[in-house]
């Protein structure tokens, strides 16, 4: 279950850098042995990121977005290992998933991890391609049609 005084909260990079460093590198490289040349793509500067705060405000989980005309790229969503099954990915997606709607974005994209992919399909996202290997792990794309924000369904 998600913390009542969980806070997931819209950055700016240079706001966020060493939050969202602790978050990727604990995650992706260390855990998961990704390169850290691979996890540090220099994209970050043109991407929107989210911060989800523990209730003692430590930074637990993080992930990206990226807007490509009427469409969302997320990724780079981690979370901490301890924090992990108690609602934080949930939050992190629905916020990227609400700002990609604000933004009038129609669709949204990601690559899962193939051991996250039950995960994305229980929000509502479809595989759309094959397996492949992205940092010698086996990854999945899904995508996901976003309907207008409310305030857009007049």
């Amino acid at each position: 279950m998600m913390s009542a005084t969980m806070r997931v909260d819209l950055v700016e990079w240079k706001q966020g850098e060493p939050a969202i460093r602790l978050i990727r590198e604990t995650v992706f490289v260390r855990e998961q042995g990704v390169p850290l040349e691979l996890e540090w793509d220099g994209q970050d500067p043109l991407y929107q990121h989210v911060l989800v705060w523990s209730d003692h405000g430590e930074p637990i989980g993080t992930a990206r977005l990226y807007q490509e005309g009427k469409q969302a790229r997320i990724g780079r969503m981690a979370v901490l290992k301890e924090h992990r099954g108690r609602g934080v990915g949930r939050a992190l997606l629905s916020t990227l998933l609400d700002l990609a709607r604000a933004q009038g974005m129609m669709k949204a994209y990601l690559a899962a991890q193939v051991h996250a992919v039950g995960f994305y399909e229980r929000q509502g996202f479809q595989v759309t391609g094959e397996l492949f290997e992205d940092a010698g792990i086996p990854h999945r794309a899904m995508t996901l049609a976003l309907p207008p924000a409310p305030s857009e369904c007049r």
